[in-house]
């Protein structure tokens, strides 16, 4: 029986667990991203969350327990230079597991985890939103009134005109014909002609 067994042993002997662990958690650290099974991911988000929190306090007792759990200075290093004052201000959750559906071959569920402070198409996507009120019968995200959606159309409509009125002009500099535009030098070449041989 497994009760009170709280933890994933993912099938391997706690020092292959342990060893296995450390170098994803050093892979993640060191490129933001990596693609894994989804058990392992979730093991690996409890391994390495604790760490990233450790690393909000630059002291060398942090770095020296850090360094025991990733044994490589190369990921203890990126993790205090960089990865630290990315997640200053986050209260925890520094990492995100998106799945990515089932592995050909053993069909094992498979998934990205990465950290969340560095993925930066979800950090341009995300934008303010109204928060709704969440008592019952309580008053919901107002739609524009009519007043603004009028303002707003009456601007499209002024903006279409412009460039309405930019097209017909460009259409009519590009309709006169080239013996207008040729013959006008003539001109003015017969009154100099003139100017001078009057003098």
């Amino acid at each position: 029986m497994r009760h009170g067994k709280k933890f994933n042993h993912l099938s391997r002997k706690s020092a292959h667990r342990k060893a296995m662990l450390a170098n994803m958690a050093a892979s993640l650290i060191m490129h933001k991203r990596i693609r894994t099974t989804l058990a392992k991911a979730k093991a690996l988000r409890g391994y390495v969350e604790p760490l990233i929190t450790k690393s909000k306090d630059d002291s060398t007792h942090s770095r020296r327990t850090v360094f025991s759990y990733l044994q490589s200075k190369e990921a203890v290093t990126e993790l205090f230079r960089e990865v630290s004052l990315k997640i200053a201000d986050r209260p925890g959750g520094y990492t995100r597991i998106l799945k990515t559906g089932n592995r050909l071959g053993d069909n094992a569920e498979m998934c990205y985890i990465e950290l969340v402070d560095y993925n930066e198409n979800l950090l341009a996507e995300k934008a303010p939103k109204a928060k709704a009120s969440r008592r019952r019968g309580g008053k919901k995200t107002a739609t524009p009134s009519a007043p603004a959606a009028k303002v707003v159309k009456a601007e499209v409509v002024d903006s279409v005109k412009e460039v309405k009125e930019e097209v017909a002009v460009s259409e009519e500099i590009v309709e006169t014909p080239a013996e207008d535009i040729i013959e006008e030098p003539k001109v003015e070449e017969a009154e100099q002609s003139a100017e001078e041989e009057q003098k």
